[in-house]
C-alpha cells in the first residue's frame, strides 16, 4: 500500500504554493509514495483579501478539514511568515483539530514545516520553532531538513531562504519577490527526503 503523503498549505501571494508544488514533484519520485496537496480554508474576507492583493487560490489544491488528516501517514506544513509566527490562517485551521487531539489521532506521524517570509530577520526561524508547539502536543514526530541539502545549505553567494527546520523563500514586503532556484531546490531536496523517512516509519 502506498505511503500518503500530505502536503498542507495556505499562501496569500502563491509563494508557498509554489513552494508545496515543488516539494510535491520530489516527494512523488519516490517509488511508493503518494502525493496530495491541500490548502486550508480562508478566514478573511474578498473585499480585505483584494486590498492584500492576494493571490487566488489554487483550485487544484482542494481545501482540507482537520479529519482528513488522519488519512495521511506523514505531513508537510506550509505557511507564511506572520510577526514571526505561521499566519492566523493555518493557525486556525490547527485550532481546529482539537478532536483529533483528545483521540491521539496524529501521534506518531511524521510532519515538517516550510514557509515564506518576507523580509530577512522577519522570522524564518522563529515561525518554525513557534509551529513546532503545534506538532508537539499532537505528538506528531517533527523531522527537519537539518544540513541534508549538503553544500546548499552553507553557500553564501546570494540572498536564499530555508533553514534546517525546512524550505523557505522570501517573499519581500509586497509578495514581489519569486522564489529563487536555490530556494526551489531546497524544497525539492526536503520533499525527497521525507517521503522517504514517512515510507521507512511506515514498513515498521
Amino acid at each position: 500500500m502506498a505511503t500518503k503523503i500530505y502536503i498542507v498549505y495556505y499562501s496569500t501571494w502563491g509563494h508557498v504554493a509554489t513552494l508545496a508544488e515543488e516539494i510535491k514533484k520530489s516527494a512523488d519520485s519516490v517509488p511508493g509514495v503518494e502525493v496530495t496537496v491541500w490548502r486550508v480554508p480562508e478566514t478573511l474576507p474578498e473585499e480585505v483579501l483584494g486590498k492584500m492583493h492576494a493571490a487566488p487560490g489554487r483550485e487544484d489544491h482542494p481545501v482540507i478539514t482537520a479529519s482528513q488528516l488522519t488519512e495521511a501517514d506523514g505531513i508537510l506544513f506550509g505557511f507564511p511568515t506572520r510577526f514571526g509566527m505561521m499566519a492566523a490562517q493555518m493557525k486556525a485551521f490547527f485550532d481546529s483539530t482539537g478532536g483529533l487531539w483528545q483521540e491521539g489521532s496524529l501521534a506518531g506521524k511524521p510532519a515538517g514545516v516550510f514557509l515564506a517570509t518576507g523580509t530577512q530577520g522577519g522570522g524564518q526561524e522563529t515561525t518554525a520553532l513557534t509551529a513546532i508547539t503545534q506538532l508537539t502536543h499532537h505528538g506528531m514526530l517533527f523531522v527537519p531538513v537539518g544540513y541534508t541539502h549538503g553544500a546548499g545549505m552553507f553557500a553564501m553567494d546570494e540572498v536564499k531562504d530555508g533553514s534546517p527546520y525546512g524550505a523557505g523563500t522570501f517573499a519581500s514586503k509586497d509578495g514581489s519577490r519569486t522564489p529563487s532556484d536555490a530556494e526551489l531546490a531546497l524544497a525539492a531536496h526536503q520533499g525527497k527526503y521525507f517521503a522517504g523517512i514517512a515510507k521507512k516509519l511506515k514498513a515498521v
